[in-house]
């Protein structure tokens, strides 16, 4: 039996305090904080809910008693790895040196092929990726398409990943464009 989603309604995670959390995400991501209520499970924490920036949301669990503590999540089952971020372009072209200025070391820029990448952690240690597409949808499509396009060039040519002209050979197709030879 199926239970199909349709998309992340939001994702949890634990945070420092109230201020440092806010301070973090509002502040240097530039979340709008959304509200804060009891966590409805555990009375003494609260839960601070943040726009990521598409409507739905990433959420907190905060205790006033609780400091940060920048070491690194550990990469064991269970755990989240990392969570990546939307910017645009112009976001991700100034990111590294922001992030660098406002006291986050980062690893600068990285070519995904399909998209471009940075990575850093936030104060707690979550490792934090902002990442960008090098191509945008066509009209009436989605990422996904593309990539779901993109993904059947590479695999008919037997390259090893997906690359930017993979995506673009996608979305000038999804547009109905003649493929250049």
């Amino acid at each position: 039996m199926q239970f199909p989603t349709t998309g992340v309604h939001h994702i949890t995670l634990i945070g420092s305090n109230r201020e440092d959390t806010i301070s973090f995400y509002e502040g240097v991501l530039g979340m709008p904080f959304v509200f804060e209520q009891p966590n409805l499970d555990v009375p003494e924490e609260s839960h601070l809910y943040f726009d990521p920036g598409d409507g739905r949301l990433i959420t907190f669990f905060v205790r006033s008693d609780r400091v940060n503590d920048p070491d690194p999540t550990p990469e064991v089952i269970g755990n989240v790895h990392h969570i990546a971020y939307s910017v645009s372009k112009e976001t991700y072209d100034r990111a590294a040196k922001g992030l660098e200025d406002a006291g986050y070391p980062n690893t600068g820029p990285i070519d995904r092929g399909f998209m471009d990448s940075l990575y850093f952690r936030d104060p707690n240690g979550h490792l934090i990726e902002l990442a960008c597409y090098k191509v945008d949808p066509p009209e009436g499509h989605s990422i996904v398409d593309v990539l779901r396009r993109a993904h059947e060039l590479r695999v008919a040519r037997g390259d090893n990943a997906i690359e930017a002209k993979h995506m673009h050979e996608a979305a000038n197709a999804l547009r109905g464009e003649p493929a250049v030879q």
